[in-house]
C-alpha cells in the first residue's frame, strides 16, 4: 500500500497571508494511533464477547477475535489517510486539512479530547486535531498563541 501525501487527500493546504508565520506544526504521533486503536479493539472486543455470552452462543471467545482483527485492519488502512493530515499553527489562524481554517481570534475553546484536541470557534465550527502524544501541550502552544495576539 503507498503512502498518501496531504495534497492526495486533502487539495492544497491554506496559503498562508503575507504577514503570517507559522509557529508550529501539528502532525499525528504514531504511538497515540495505535493506542487508540489497542483500546478500541479492547472495548469492542469486550462489548462482542459480553454480546455472544448473553445471547448464549457457545463459543464466546469469536467475539474478541473479531473485534481484534476488525480494527486492526482498520487501523491499518486508514494510516495512510490519518498521517496525511497536519495542522499549522500561524501567528493568526490554526489552518488544517482540506483548508480548514481558524483564526485565532475566533477560538472559543481548547480542549484535551480523548487523545485529540478539540477546537471550537465562536461561530460553532468544531475540529479535531488528532493523535496527539501531548494533547494538554498541544492545546498550551494554541492558547499561548491566542492570547499573544
Amino acid at each position: 500500500m503507498s503512502a498518501l501525501v496531504q495534497e492526495q487527500m486533502y487539495g492544497t493546504p491554506a496559503p498562508l497571508d503575507s504577514d503570517e508565520t507559522v509557529i508550529a506544526r501539528f502532525r499525528p504521533d504514531l504511538a497515540s494511533y495505535w493506542r487508540a486503536h489497542a483500546i478500541m479493539a479492547l472495548v469492542g472486543g469486550v462489548v462482542a464477547g459480553l454480546a455472544l455470552v448473553i445471547g448464549g452462543n457457545p463459543s464466546p471467545w469469536v467475539g474478541p477475535v473479531a473485534a481484534a482483527l476488525a480494527i486492526a485492519l482498520r487501523a491499518a488502512y486508514l494510516k495512510s489517510e490519518v498521517f496525511a493530515e497536519e495542522w499549522r499553527l500561524t501567528n493568526r489562524r490554526l489552518l488544517g486539512p482540506a483548508g480548514r481554517i481558524a483564526p485565532l481570534s475566533s477560538l472559543k475553546l481548547a480542549r484535551p479530547f480523548f487523545g485529540a484536541v478539540q477546537i471550537v470557534t465562536q461561530g460553532g465550527d468544531k475540529h479535531l486535531i488528532k493523535y496527539q502524544a501531548h494533547p494538554a501541550a498541544t492545546v498550551r502552544h494554541i492558547l499561548a498563541q491566542k492570547d499573544a495576539r
